[in-house]
């Protein structure tokens, strides 16, 4: 199963031209007109970690595999949209499958980039977007208790179902988004299955000028303000100067162009970082002498289920899990070493993987 954030926004704000930085191709048509990106575009990134090398450097591994994250462009979102307006329910549709949401925001002026409210306003921006999401979920919960009464005309629906329902649509009726509200474990558990778009984790991301990069400026400062109250994470980015660095292949003249706007790595390596926290994403590691390789897992993920990330055989004849912390690895370079020391641990169907372990699954076939 692979993770995906979408890249989410108005018209004409930058969404493609991150997409294209992120992903250092021109797949997604970057133009000023609204309704550029019609069809999704997919990307997928690696993500870069430094510890994985390190790990790979001590077991003198051939090849070093890096985790994936994808990134999905979901053209512009207009005032309406929930309704057909633009290009309407297409889109929200397209994000249904994604797990959490890049909200863009234009924090930049720029007379040749028309806005398509012909004004900058990153706030008003930023409520046509969220107001779309939960008048979509509105009328989606609507409809699900609307047909679970008519297919159970008669019948007992199960309460805690019909509850979570009703109180989900008492909300939106208010204004408040999913993630606004707190829900018990089993009311997220139903949430989920339904797929609400506004209960997706988000992070907004200021689109802004090169100038702005580091300290921001007076509208990305304003969506800061509203992140604080929201309890979302928040970034500044300039889509235009990432998409200039993306292009520069030579690592020496990258370093120095980061240098000259006082930037010791990319933003975009800071966005897929964020990306990964937003989707509570750990890493854990396989490694030996033909391959060092990163895999994905939630937070909280059992090691057969880590297994499973690997090969389904590994999950259901599961054993073992030999497990190195990435620190003793480290600090006794290796795996031999690491045993002869007493540092590899024997850990059953219960155990909950930890960021950057380094396992070795035993599973009968």
């Amino acid at each position: 199963m692979s993770f995906n954030c979408g890249i989410l926004g108005l018209p004409n704000i930058g969404k493609s031209t991150l997409f294209n930085a992120l992903t250092s191709t021109q797949n997604a048509e970057s133009k000023n007109y609204p309704f550029c990106t019609i069809e999704p575009n997919i990307g997928k990134v690696a993500v870069l970690d430094e510890r994985l090398n390190n790990v790979a450097r001590i077991s003198k591994s051939k090849v070093t595999i890096f985790n994936q994250l994808e990134f999905v462009d979901i053209a512009g979102l207009v005032k309406g949209a929930s309704k057909g307006e633009g290009l309407g329910n297409k889109f929200l549709s397209n994000l249904h499958s994604v797990d959490a949401i890049i909200h863009l925001v234009r924090c930049f002026e720029n007379k040749n980039i028309t806005h398509v409210n012909n004004k900058i306003d990153p706030l008003d921006d930023i409520n046509v977007i969220e107001t779309e999401l939960l008048l979509s979920d509105l009328s989606k919960v609507q409809n699900i208790i609307d047909n679970l009464k008519k297919k159970n005309k008669g019948k007992k629906i199960d309460p805690k179902l019909i509850s979570t329902l009703e109180h989900t649509e008492k909300n939106l009726n208010n204004g408040f988004s999913l993630r606004d509200k707190e829900y018990d474990k089993d009311s997220i558990s139903i949430l989920n299955e339904y797929n609400f778009l506004s209960i997706k984790p988000q992070i907004y991301v200021c689109n802004v000028d090169e100038d702005s990069i580091e300290k921001g400026n007076s509208m990305s400062k304003q969506v800061e303000q509203l992140a604080k109250r929201n309890k979302c994470k928040v970034m500044n980015i300039s889509a235009e100067i990432e998409s200039e660095i993306a292009s520069i292949e030579d690592p020496n003249e990258k370093k120095e162009f980061l240098l000259s706007i006082n930037q010791n790595q990319t933003s975009l390596s800071k966005l897929i970082k964020q990306g990964c926290e937003l989707l509570d994403l750990i890493a854990f590691f396989t490694s030996g002498e033909k391959e060092s390789r990163a895999w994905s897992c939630k937070k909280g993920t059992l090691a057969p289920d880590a297994g499973s990330k690997i090969h389904t055989d590994f999950k259901r004849g599961f054993i073992k899990a030999e497990v190195i912390s990435y620190n003793d690895f480290i600090k006794f370079n290796g795996e031999q070493s690491c045993k002869d020391n007493g540092k590899v641990r024997f850990e059953g169907k219960d155990y909950i993987v930890d960021d950057a372990d380094v396992i070795t699954f035993k599973f009968n076939v």
